[in-house]
């Protein structure tokens, strides 16, 4: 496992890694603080879309950290930045399943958000009442009528997105249904796979490294998951520490075919690391 060195920056997951649910994990305070001490900037980077760029922001303060709206990005926050610039103008009504997390981010970028049950009707004539695009994020009020909508509207031909895929949530109580369950009913309704914006997908970290301007040489995620957050890394050709307080464990690495670039316990070890590289001790 090589040294760690050249950290430029810093691109770090949420979920398992900071808190489970709405307890932090423990040395969360001192693991900012001294990113702030050593002048490491930083991207929260995670691929839950249910809350909001403010709400993360006023979550972390609660535990007694502060960050800026500006070092936080969620896959929401991706998505509708990706689909702002690669969409057609004309493509810009959205059905969501989703929370605010994501509703407001589209909004922001001046998509326009359709109702339940509003759908096109190519056989009866009707073509503007309906969504040009689906895109489902972590839904906490997921009812069957949205369901519904959104296979109507994907089976009338709108494009399907998904913030991401996880098909789990780290809580304080255990694992929960992520995102990706969702996805699977609205793939098996409609036999339409969605693209995913959120990690593994590059594009996150993309917009991260954007975020922080700096060689990507230099730039190192933090995750707790292998299929998202470490893959992600692998696939936006950066490096990656794998802690081990969320859903992966050391045992699972042996059944992937990528790995990390280190493996540390929790992020008190990664502070304590970083300490030692600027004589902190």
């Amino acid at each position: 496992m090589e040294t760690i060195e050249n950290i430029g920056g810093l691109i770090i997951d949420m979920d398992g890694v900071l808190w489970h649910g709405n307890n932090p994990i423990e040395g969360l305070h001192d693991f900012f603080s001294t990113l702030r001490t050593v002048n490491i900037p930083f991207v929260l980077a995670t691929n839950n879309a249910s809350l909001t760029q403010q709400q993360y922001v006023d979550k972390l303060a609660k535990m007694g950290v502060s960050v800026l709206s500006g070092e936080i990005l969620t896959s929401s926050m991706a998505t509708a930045k990706y689909l702002k610039k690669h969409l057609p103008i004309d493509k810009h009504r959205v059905f969501v399943i989703g929370e605010d997390g994501l509703r407001e981010p589209l909004i922001e970028q001046g998509f326009v958000l359709t109702d339940l049950y509003q759908v096109n009707q190519p056989d009866k004539g009707i073509m503007d009442q309906g969504a040009d695009i689906v895109v489902s994020g972590l839904d906490r009020k997921l009812t069957w009528d949205k369901l519904a909508t959104a296979t109507l509207n994907i089976r009338a031909g709108a494009q399907f997105f998904a913030t991401n895929a996880d098909t789990t949530l780290p809580t304080e109580l255990g694992e929960v249904m992520g995102n990706g369950g969702t996805i699977a009913a609205l793939e098996a309704a409609t036999n339409v796979k969605p693209r995913c914006i959120g990690k593994p997908e590059p594009i996150l970290y993309q917009q991260a490294l954007e975020t922080l301007a700096i060689d990507p040489s230099n730039i190192i995620a933090i995750g707790d998951r292998l299929d998202t957050d470490i893959l992600g890394a692998v696939n936006a050709g950066i490096r990656s520490i794998l802690v081990l307080t969320g859903v992966s464990t050391e045992r699972d690495i042996s059944d992937v075919d990528y790995k990390p670039t280190w493996v540390m316990a929790d992020i008190q070890e990664v502070t304590q690391t970083l300490k030692s590289l600027h004589n902190l001790d």
